[in-house]
């Protein structure tokens, strides 16, 4: 099998599945206890909370544990969206965001009397800046845009963007799935931000939100005074634990900037064997402010979804954009918001690579994908003649 879906989920680490043994075992105590059990479940979930914080040069305060991605952005969303007063106010966003964000805006548009600006990107991806100056008023709480694109893997210009937010003084969310163990993450931008375990080697069913120190923020769920009073639930000790440890694991300096130079060189070879041997092939996104493991691909003239089961059927697992539709392949709507033609949309497929996808795999996967277009192609031909 050739796995070139790492923007969905990623291998869990050597690293990470070690760090969550003791606490699927021995260690499987109620954080919340008094007892010796409790504490040694507590002083995991502080030590992570330490390293995490480290690592994103960021006050452990300033961490909150979360079940992913997507409560971390809904939590921040509305969280803050709903701080300021009871009902109403003024939001900004854009159509190319993960549903994580995209859907909380509309829920806030469609049943708590907010309204949202929703800014247009380029044919490349880009959020207009120009655009962005011009919507903020003075009753616009939130502007939330992500740092890179889960599809296309496009990276927004986040210091232009936080700029025009802190001269206006507007508070600034960003959903950084994508962005943490690939390219540097600076939270010195924002206000508050989103990340998702599973994206970065860690295990599925864990995340965390940074909120900056002395933000107030209105929580979604009730029970304990867990997170500071911010997210109740009994912590998921393990994943906790795991997710610093692939934390660590990815953010190696050393290693790092290697590591992506590396998936560059494989993601650029992937589109010039695609380019050379499927002249109806077009790239989507930036060519240059793009993450370096991320290529999406329109192969014109067929579907997503028969192009995605004949590479399953190669071997070579890769995906038409979220994986977060439960197994729906639908036109992407990043692509729309970007102004490409439904065409493109409902002919994309997204190869994501990760820290053990190899040159060999990158061969097979060209060659897979002419293939197949070869064979989908003279099967048309043959039912046109019919």
């Amino acid at each position: 099998m050739i796995y070139l879906d790492y923007n969905a989920t990623t291998p869990l680490c050597d690293e990470a599945r070690e760090a969550m043994l003791p606490y699927l075992d021995r260690h499987f105590g109620n954080p919340s206890s008094v007892h010796a059990a409790g504490r040694e479940a507590r002083a995991a979930i502080d030590v992570a909370r330490d390293k995490l914080a480290a690592l994103l040069s960021a006050k452990p305060n300033e961490i909150i544990f979360t079940s992913g991605g997507t409560e971390s952005c809904n939590l921040a969303v509305l969280g803050l969206a709903r701080c300021q007063s009871s009902r109403g106010g003024h939001v900004i966003s854009n159509k190319a965001e993960h549903h994580a964000v995209l859907n909380t805006f509309e829920h806030l548009e469609k049943h708590e009397g907010f309204e949202v600006t929703w800014l247009d990107v380029s044919e490349n991806g880009i959020v207009d800046l120009d655009q962005l100056a011009k919507s903020i008023r003075p009753e616009t709480r939130l502007v939330s845009i992500m740092a890179a694109n889960n599809e296309t893997g496009v990276i927004q210009p986040m210091h232009e963007i936080s700029q025009i937010c802190r001269e206006r003084g507007v508070l600034l969310h960003s959903d950084m799935v994508q962005s943490f163990g690939k390219i540097d993450v600076d939270l010195s931008l924002v206000d508050s931000a989103s990340f998702a375990a599973h994206k970065f080697y860690g295990p599925k069913g864990a995340g965390f939100l940074f909120l900056r120190s002395g933000l107030s923020i209105q929580p979604m769920l009730f029970g304990g005074s867990h997170e500071n009073q911010r997210r109740p639930g009994t912590e998921n000790v393990a994943a906790i634990a795991g997710m610093a440890a692939a934390a660590e694991f990815v953010e190696q300096d050393q290693e790092k900037e290697h590591e992506q130079e590396r998936q560059t060189k494989l993601r650029d070879d992937l589109w010039n064997r695609i380019s050379a041997s499927i002249p109806e092939a077009k790239l989507n996104g930036d060519k240059a402010r793009r993450l370096a493991n991320t290529l999406n691909v329109s192969l014109l003239g067929l579907d997503s979804e028969m192009l995605l089961i004949a590479l399953d059927l190669e071997g070579v697992c890769a995906s038409s954009g979220s994986a977060c539709m439960v197994g729906s392949v639908v036109a992407s709507h990043v692509l729309l918001a970007m102004g490409l033609p439904i065409e493109h949309a409902r002919s994309a497929v997204r190869f994501s690579l990760g820290k053990w996808t190899t040159s060999d795999e990158i061969k097979a996967t060209g060659n897979a994908a002419r293939k197949i277009v070869d064979r989908l192609k003279n099967r048309k031909s043959a039912y046109a003649v019919a």
